[in-house]
């Protein structure tokens, strides 16, 4: 069997028309006569040795070899469009596409852009807030901020901090809340964005870390750590906070932690990246400028006891 290709331009022309079920509409997109899209099919017709269209009265419809080969080459020129928009942005420099999770974006990265801003005016840099895992191939991302335990292969990956949870509370509330048992006496607010990690980094471990016993089954649940940030400033009860969201909110003195003990576990921020993106300078700036002003989070450790969570199961 002769597997040698056809023509690219006779699989494109095949493509556009497969994709749209329209000669016209094909020959439009690709900018070429109805006419010469036409020859360019026949042409892969006679090379197939068999027809991909059934031409009809004003329509056109797929043959059985047609309906073979769409798949295949829709698949192959969307992959082969990704490979050439990366390989151009090689080239650029001036554009910093993020990805990061929504409550990272909003308690973390959007109150200090300005700063960025300020020390590289000649990085542009776009935001895309969600918690898919990002294909570097596919989504036109640059640097991914993501939290948790693994991190896939062939990647660069860059430890920001050593997150931890204490209870946090507003200056009005913690008048009230002198000592951990006091917490029985509050609502105890719940980020359940932690659950996917399958151990006991919540409310219950760290009263045992903490040597308290009290009921830690009522309360509020936020499936997002930011919201359960808000509910907590707003003054709705007692949140675990994790400390890296949570440090600007700890710094302007809408929210305080009373209590020396704080849990970890080995989930964590990492900034990641295609292996070896992490020397080109605009990744590189950036990263920079995450780590020095993710040291800040690293003053609010002083004087507290720090505790593995998955030391402390019941």
């Amino acid at each position: 069997m002769n597997e040698r290709l056809p023509p690219l331009t006779a699989l494109r022309a095949f493509e556009a028309a497969a994709r749209h079920m329209s000669f016209a509409k094909a020959a439009d997109e690709l900018n070429v006569t109805p006419a010469a899209l036409s020859y360019q099919i026949k042409a892969l017709e006679a090379d197939l040795g068999m027809p991909v269209f059934r031409r009809l009265n004003r329509a056109v419809e797929l043959t059985e070899a047609g309906r073979a080969l769409a798949p295949g080459t829709a698949d192959a020129f969307s992959s082969l469009s990704a490979a050439w928009r990366n390989a151009k942005r090689l080239n650029n420099t001036d554009v910093l596409t993020v990805t990061a999770g929504p409550a990272f974006t909003s308690k973390w990265l959007a109150p200090r852009l300005y700063k960025f801003a300020q020390d590289h005016p000649e990085i542009e840099l776009r935001f895309n807030a969600g918690l898919r895992l990002a294909d570097f191939d596919r989504d036109e991302v640059d640097v991914a901020i993501r939290f948790g335990i693994e991190v896939g292969e062939g990647l660069f990956a860059a430890p920001l901090h050593q997150e931890w949870m204490t209870p946090m509370m507003t200056p009005e509330l913690a008048q009230t809340i002198r000592t951990p048992a006091d917490l029985a006496k509050t609502t105890l607010i719940h980020d359940d964005s932690v659950a996917f990690l399958k151990m006991n980094w919540d409310w219950a471990s760290w009263c045992r870390a903490a040597e308290v016993d009290i009921d830690t089954e009522h309360g509020l649940r936020f499936s997002q750590a930011d919201h359960a940030l808000d509910a907590a400033m707003s003054g709705a009860g007692a949140v675990l906070g994790r400390i890296t969201l949570a440090t600007r909110a700890l710094e302007s003195g809408r929210l305080v932690a009373p209590f020396d003990v704080g849990i970890i576990a080995d989930a964590q921020f990492r900034l990641v990246c295609p292996m070896g993106h992490e020397k080109r300078p605009h990744i590189k700036a950036f990263h920079d400028w995450v780590m020095n002003e993710i040291a800040a989070s690293r003053k609010f450790e002083d004087g507290r006891r720090l505790i593995r969570a998955d030391q402390n199961n019941a």
